[in-house]
């Protein structure tokens, strides 16, 4: 199954086990059907149940965060995260908080599924990853599966929590396949997951990170380097644990992220880490991440601009071996980054 099978068969799942469950969104009832993760939901259970949305976020996240409010448990998909950003008084300050400004006699059971992600080289205000902004804030949880198994648990798992999830997708991610059950699962918030075993470097990737950070493992291993790659699945909670318990033994911590390193996800995992840790342990480490500067939009530009196999392999081995010259990799596109072709 892929991703976006997975993304729509837990929603799908969900709104015919709980009658309260609703979909509503940008181009949510299309054709399109949202990247294909909506399609066919609104013939399914009807217009009432799956709508489309007018170009007005912080009004139509108002509507998500009362019906939330007034136990329904919405799904609200944006088709990017940038535009998050026109609806954060809602988020922040009314579904984040209204819970304990109520003294916990409210719930706010609402989803928010963002898009982030190069796609067809949309430049600086289609491109960004702002998951640490939404970290930062109290009564927000915040999680990134890689993959269609946890797309699908941890997508269950957000609808019915009653609490507000920012439910993270990059849509190079819609495409990967892997087994996912045609049952009803939940994935746990808080839980990281360790896709290869190593004893030589911790590589932590966020997102499709994940996906380049197996790839430069496969790279390191034939060089000698055992790296341990771990996806850190929920950016809040985080599993501090889980990674700190791989940097005890690899000595090394390299974090990738589909997003800037400054105040980023990639910094607070490195603090979470070292505090763990407790001092008594030092490690080497690196973040790595976007460009320090605004997403560019020419292909050439996005070459330098996002991490890729290549460049973290070439972290890794420094890392491990610093005094060695600098690993010789061959630089090849990862396939599922299309060329550009236009937004439509």
């Amino acid at each position: 199954m892929t991703y976006v099978q997975a993304v729509r068969e837990a929603t799908a799942q969900e709104m015919a086990r709980d009658d309260r469950v609703f979909v509503m969104g940008q181009g949510v009832d299309d054709f399109k059907g949202m990247y294909g993760t909506t399609a066919g939901l609104a013939e399914q259970f009807g217009r009432e149940r799956v709508f489309d949305l007018p170009l007005s976020e912080e009004g139509t996240t108002g509507v998500a965060v009362g019906a939330a409010l007034a136990g329904l448990r919405p799904i609200h998909t944006h088709i990017r995260m940038d535009f998050l950003l026109l609806a954060m008084n809602q988020i922040v300050n009314i579904a984040a908080k209204s819970r304990y400004m109520f003294g916990g006699r409210v719930r706010v059971p609402l989803v928010i599924r963002a898009v982030i992600g190069r796609g067809w080289g949309q430049g600086a205000q289609h491109s960004q990853g702002l998951h640490s902004m939404f970290m930062h804030v109290p009564g927000l949880r915040v999680v990134a599966p890689a993959t269609p198994y946890d797309a699908k648990g941890l997508l269950i798992q957000s609808i019915r929590d009653d609490n507000p999830v920012i439910f993270i997708e990059h849509r190079l991610l819609y495409g990967r396949q892997s087994h996912v059950p045609e049952e009803l699962y939940t994935v746990p918030f808080g839980r990281a997951r360790i896709l290869a075993a190593g004893d030589d470097v911790t590589l932590v990737g966020i997102s499709h990170a994940v996906v380049e950070c197996l790839r430069a493992q496969r790279t390191l291993s034939q060089h000698g380097i055992s790296a341990e790659v771990i996806d850190a699945v929920s950016l809040s909670p985080l599993d501090t644990e889980t990674l700190a318990a791989s940097v005890r033994k690899t000595g090394r911590l390299l974090v990738v992220d589909t997003a800037w390193t400054f105040c980023g996800a990639s910094a607070e995992i490195v603090a979470a880490v070292a505090e763990a840790l407790g001092g008594g342990v030092p490690f080497a480490f690196q973040r790595m991440g976007f460009a320090p500067v605004v997403c560019p939009t020419s292909k050439p530009l996005e070459k330098l601009f996002y991490p890729n196999p290549q460049t973290i392999a070439r972290a890794a081995h420094r890392l491990v071996r610093p005094k060695a010259p600098d690993l010789q990799v061959d630089s090849a596109e990862s396939p599922e980054i299309a060329e550009f072709k236009g937004p439509f």
